[in-house]
């Protein structure tokens, strides 16, 4: 095996990350506490929406913003939600967790992002709306959804959209932020994110019920909602406001069935410390992509290479492999892997390719080319803002060593 080793992600951690968490670490508070009322104030404003509620993960907050919806819009067990086959699985686990059915419809084949047509063409077909409620695509791998499109196809049938930002931070739809554009959005700042907390997630909002919802769901439901907590400066207005006779207190009285989505300190000052340097790690990854494209392009009748834009924050560097009868995604990964380039799968179709949803298999089977074909090829390597040049080198050194007899 070889001694180098280039990650799908990186982080490192330097003297401003260092000085964050000490402060954490100083202040005795290591659950949520100052650093995540700051943190979901500034994502807040960086989003473009007025409300942030922070979570231990972005499945977490994809669960709490749908247990939301349920109480929100008095959703019954059942109700279909129409999202991407083609994602990490989260999304559509985070659907039946709540009671909810995903359904799927097909995904573009160089955005890799749930089709507006596909999703009008599903819902023509309908006698009636029936219990369908949400339509829930997802930015993948950073790439824009054509969300203007796909709102104005659920005005038309009355349906919201809840977007699932969790891989696009920073990334531009339409001169708008991504996760800005629907009812509620939700993030993820997984380790291998744009902006990197190890583990926590945010649901992003204008809508204050829904916000309120969310914090409350994700603390067990219980009836604190405040969007700071002054319970440590001895005053609690949720108390002061209560008018029964009994001993109450709001962090042990629960007025729905919710979850221990709650975030930490240490997340969240992490995730700080990488907003205050968002701009420069968003410009290094599309550097890279570009980089990439320009070395990688003699290998494009092989290799699909990612579409390059400036409106894209990229998460990672993805490629589809166009001859599976030259190589195959497998021997390139393999391939790849034992000269020290990580690489990840394109997550798979989910209701065809994915083991957990094979109860799915033969109702979608066919219907899904496009996230069928992209679940068998596709892959990615690292675009993050730690590659160096030797990094970049090195990459093209080996793609070519490995596809110079293919073409």
């Amino acid at each position: 095996m070889a001694k180098i080793r280039i990650h799908v992600g990186d982080i490192r951690l330097g003297d401003a990350e260092k000085k964050i968490l000490n402060e954490v670490i100083d202040s005795g508070r290591l659950s949520e506490g100052k650093m995540v009322s700051k943190f979901e104030r500034i994502w807040a404003e960086f989003v473009g929406t007025k409300y942030c509620v922070a979570t231990s993960s972005g499945a977490g907050a994809l669960i709490a913003g749908l247990t939301a919806l349920k109480y929100f819009m008095n959703l019954k067990p059942g109700t279909k939600v129409i999202t991407s086959p083609l994602t990490y699985i989260a999304t559509s686990s985070a659907i039946n967790a709540v009671g909810f059915e995903p359904v799927y419809v097909d995904v573009d084949l160089k955005t890799f992002n749930i089709i507006p047509e596909t999703i009008k063409k599903y819902l023509d077909k309908l006698e009636n709306i029936g219990n369908h409620a949400i339509i829930l695509p997802v930015h993948l791998m950073g790439y824009p959804l054509k969300m203007d499109e796909i709102n104005k196809i659920a005005q038309a049938y009355r349906l919201i959209t809840f977007e699932d930002a969790a891989q696009a931070h920073g990334t531009i739809c339409n001169g708008h932020e991504a996760g800005s554009m629907s009812l509620l959005s939700a993030f993820s700042f997984y380790i291998a994110h744009n902006i990197q907390a190890g583990e926590m997630g945010a649901v992003n909002t204008d809508n204050q019920q829904i916000a309120k919802l969310v914090r409350q769901i994700k603390a067990q439901g219980r009836a604190c909602d405040c969007f700071v907590c002054t319970r440590a400066d001895g005053w609690c207005p949720k108390i002061d406001e209560y008018e029964g006779e009994d001993d109450f207190d709001p962090r042990f009285s629960h007025d729905l069935m919710g979850y221990n989505f709650k975030t930490t300190e240490f997340q969240a000052a992490l995730g700080l410390s990488q907003l205050e340097k968002i701009g420069s790690i968003i410009k290094k990854r599309r550097e890279n992509v570009k980089h990439l494209n320009e070395v990688l392009w003699k290998h494009s009748d092989i290799l699909q290479l990612p579409e390059y834009s400036e409106d894209v924050s990229y998460l990672a560097y993805p490629m589809v492999v166009k001859r599976p009868d030259l190589i195959s995604r497998k021997e390139l990964r393999i391939k790849l892997e034992e000269s020290g380039i990580e690489t990840r799968p394109l997550f798979g179709c989910i209701p065809t390719q994915q083991p957990a949803y094979s109860y799915l298999k033969e109702e979608y089977d066919g219907k899904l080319p496009n996230a069928e074909f992209l679940g068998l090829n596709g892959f990615y390597i690292g675009c993050h803002q730690y590659l160096t040049e030797d990094d970049l080198e090195y990459t093209e050194k080996i793609f070519n060593k490995i596809l110079q007899d293919k073409s």
